[in-house]
């Protein structure tokens, strides 16, 4: 009994190490998403900051001095060339109006005398009834009296003008800003009473270096001013959304800056609706040359390893290579890069950090997301 009770152990011990020493089975291989290097040509765009001003800025000053009676716009409302802002009281003016009026009168009726005198006083003077004195005497006169009517004249017409002054209007089609003064107030000719901008179109200033300056003057010249029906400018407003309407260079300034290198540029956008203002900031975007069969892979697929790039590569065999990149800015959701890849081959874009190279991968196509590509600059300021 004894004996097959140590049998039976026996075979159980047996079966049990041959259980242990059986290898367990291998893991299945990761699935990675992979997506294919692409080869194109693609736009090589180049953002600046930059800030919007009206086309054209007037400071509305009186050109008479006088008290403020009315104010005859709304704030922050569009205005019409011509329409009267401000009235200044024109009651000192308009006297002064009426003034000039009869001096003028009383002087060209004794300009009418003294040719009557002179008149009279030739055929006198043909019949030898007087003195040539008394005939010189009487053209000066008249050469006095034709002077002063003149001087009346010029001192009626400076008289209106000064009445037409009361009525402050606009010079430009624009928008009226915030009133400087209050009805009651007295305005001289040094006083600002509001500002109009016109701002359809609207300027864009920003700087640009001298390396753009000279690749825009060598190659695309992008930055070369008037060029109708060229708009190579775009307008990233605050919010990140494109201004529609493009834009064209209309001024490069004479010289650059020594402090910083840069070159001033305004470019000139059109702003139907009035929605962009002086004063903002934008991001102004041009493509300012095309990079010849240039290879493109997701943002996603780059890692930053030490301060250098790095792509995950599956092979035809099934297995992961990790290799370093150069890479050259980007264009949208996706990058350039120079070296290290070729067109058609996989790059991983899912769960890089978790694998090692030399492994077996399952690799799948990546979803739409991941190859997306949008509008952006590479180099841009």
């Amino acid at each position: 009994m004894r004996h097959r009770t140590r049998a039976a152990l026996g075979s159980t011990l047996l079966v049990a190490a041959c259980h242990r020493s059986a290898p367990p089975p291998a893991p299945p291989a990761p699935t990675v998403q992979v997506v294919e290097v692409r080869q194109q040509d693609v736009p090589i765009e180049h953002e600046w900051v930059g800030s919007l001003d009206g086309f054209v800025n007037v400071d509305i000053k009186p050109q008479v001095t006088g008290y403020i009676r009315k104010q005859l716009y709304r704030e922050g409302a569009f205005v019409r060339r011509g329409a009267v802002l401000f009235l200044i009281d024109p009651r000192n003016y308009k006297d002064a109006a009426e003034v000039a009026r009869a001096t003028l009168a009383r002087d060209v009726a004794a300009l009418a005398k003294a040719r009557l005198d002179v008149k009279r006083d030739r055929e006198l003077f043909a019949g030898q009834a007087i003195p040539r004195q008394q005939l010189d005497n009487d053209l000066a006169v008249e050469r006095q009296a034709a002077a002063a009517v003149e001087q009346s004249r010029a001192i009626l017409r400076q008289a209106q003008l000064n009445q037409g002054w009361t009525e402050v209007a606009s010079p430009i089609d624009g928008i009226a800003g915030i009133a400087q003064v209050q009805i009651g107030n007295l305005a001289t000719t040094s006083t600002t009473l509001t500002s109009v901008s016109q701002v359809d179109p609207i300027k864009a200033q920003f700087s640009i270096s001298e390396t753009e300056y000279l690749g825009s003057a060598r190659g695309s010249r992008w930055a070369e001013p008037g060029r109708p029906g060229d708009a190579p400018l775009e307008l990233v407003l605050q919010d990140g959304t494109v201004h529609p309407q493009r834009g064209s260079v209309i001024v490069v300034n004479r010289q650059f800056s020594a402090q910083t290198g840069t070159i001033a540029v305004q470019g000139s956008f059109p702003n139907p609706g009035n929605l962009l203002r002086p004063g903002q900031f934008a991001r102004v975007r041009a493509s300012v040359t095309t990079r010849k069969d240039a290879l493109l892979v997701p943002q996603r697929a780059i890692a930053d390893v030490q301060g250098s790039s790095q792509v995950g590569v599956v092979g035809s065999d099934g297995k992961l290579q990790i290799r370093p990149v150069e890479t050259a800015g980007q264009v949208g959701a996706m990058t350039i890069v120079d070296r290290g890849l070729s067109a058609g081959e996989s790059v991983v874009v899912s769960d890089l950090a978790r694998l090692r190279p030399g492994m077996a991968v399952h690799a799948v196509p990546a979803s739409e997301g991941a190859t997306e590509s949008g509008t952006g600059s590479s180099g841009g300021r």
